[in-house]
């Protein structure tokens, strides 16, 4: 890492750590300006749920199928412009979606912007770990708790293109256009060269250490993609279930008000973007695996004795704590997988991002299935054992560095 006389990182580094986050920022942005417009395009196209339900998931779809194509794409063009290419190519998708006029177009759009958003994230995080390795120190989490506050932001344009009349077409092109542009500009204050240059401050002696047998690291790399596949997905699944039935079971279950009800969401991504926020000093202190470790028990103590105990105010504290408990898994098991052994560059942080969404797409059906066999109070349990998971699995991840 080169430094300047007061031992902060160089001026190119410091740019290029607020490059990546401008990227984050975008990425979270731009869908978020399309959710609030679901329920306008889907009474405009007149279709039902069912037909509704499986348009929407043309998304996650999109993703699992264009995610292993992300580590090739960043091979060939750089993290950085990989994920820049990603981001103008999914404003046009969503651009697209909210002008369609037919829902084979809607969901082909959203395929594409699913597709898109997957190589966005692949390259970002890539990117964003690169940045990460010049500083010396944690700093990914920094970046995802921007992609909330992008997310928030992007939200926030929807309602106020709403309540100003804009059309669809010309609020979604405002989106693209802004968005698309910033991560133009963020392009040129990114990390010059390849991305498997040595970086400064790598250690050598490191790299002779992951020299044993063949077949042994081979077995040794497979059982760890594993285990940060299942973290990663730990952390989608209480995402999913935040965004997907907390609002449901809070109003259905707990006969909450319409406003307590979104306040279980609220709850849950206000406490992920906090646990974010100070997770990189967290880790730097602790270690990933001993933070991973006590986010898990939070998450799986806090949402299980909400669960035990089902009161509105303990059900929205139940969400918080699952958000705050899972809020540097993800990070984390995407940091591990770009430092694994024996695998191209971009491959193993493709295959967990990959793999990680299809906690997005499964865990919805299988929530429902539960609580139309149970009760959604038993389907919810999926939080509790989300973080158990983590508990079971996060061995894999980094103890704190001496």
């Amino acid at each position: 890492m080169t430094v300047d006389v007061l031992g902060r990182p160089a001026p190119a580094e410091r740019q290029a750590r607020v490059a990546v986050a401008v990227l984050f920022f975008t990425n979270g942005a731009l869908f978020a300006n399309l959710l609030p417009r679901f329920p306008q395009i889907k009474a405009d196209l007149g279709i039902g749920n069912a037909a509704y339900g499986v348009a929407v998931a043309a998304f996650p779809a999109g993703a699992i199928a264009a995610g292993l194509a992300a580590g090739v794409v960043i091979r060939r063009l750089g993290s950085a412009r990989a994920a820049v290419a990603g981001t103008l190519l999914t404003g046009a998708g969503i651009l697209v979606a909210g002008l369609a006029d037919s829902v084979l177009l809607f969901a082909a759009a959203l395929c594409l912007a699913g597709a898109m958003d997957a190589i966005t994230d692949v390259g970002q995080n890539a990117h964003g770990l690169r940045v990460q390795r010049r500083y010396g120190r944690s700093i990914i989490n920094s970046f995802h708790a921007i992609w909330s506050i992008g997310a928030v932001v992007g939200g926030s344009m929807a309602a106020a293109a709403i309540a100003l009349g804009l059309s669809r077409g010309q609020h979604l092109a405002i989106s693209a256009a802004v968005f698309t542009i910033a991560a133009c500009v963020a392009l040129r204050f990114c990390l010059p060269g390849p991305d498997t240059e040595p970086e400064a401050g790598s250690d050598p002696a490191g790299c002779e250490e992951r020299q044993p047998a063949r077949k042994t690291k081979g077995r040794r790399t497979a059982y760890v993609l594993a285990a940060l596949v299942l973290i990663a997905m730990a952390g989608t699944l209480v995402e999913d279930a935040g965004s997907s039935w907390a609002a449901l079971y809070l109003s259905d279950s707990l006969s909450a008000s319409v406003t307590l009800a979104a306040c279980g969401y609220i709850a849950l991504v206000g406490a992920q973007f906090i646990g974010r926020s100070i997770g990189d000093r967290l880790v730097d202190r602790f270690g990933q695996r001993t933070v991973a470790r006590a986010g898990g028990l939070v998450a799986a103590v806090g949402m299980g004795l909400a669960l035990a105990v089902p009161t509105v105010p303990g059900t929205i504290l139940g969400f918080a704590a699952a958000g705050f408990g899972v809020a540097t898994l993800v990070p984390a098991a995407m940091h591990e997988a770009d430092e694994l052994p024996g695998l191209k560059p971009g491959s193993g942080l493709a295959i967990v991002s990959w793999l990680m969404r299809l906690g997005f797409l499964l865990s919805p059906p299988v929530v429902g299935l539960v609580a139309d066999a149970a009760d959604l109070r038993v389907g919810l349990l999926v939080v509790p054992f989300a973080g158990l998971l983590v508990l079971v699995s996060a061995g894999v991840l980094q103890p704190r560095r001496r």
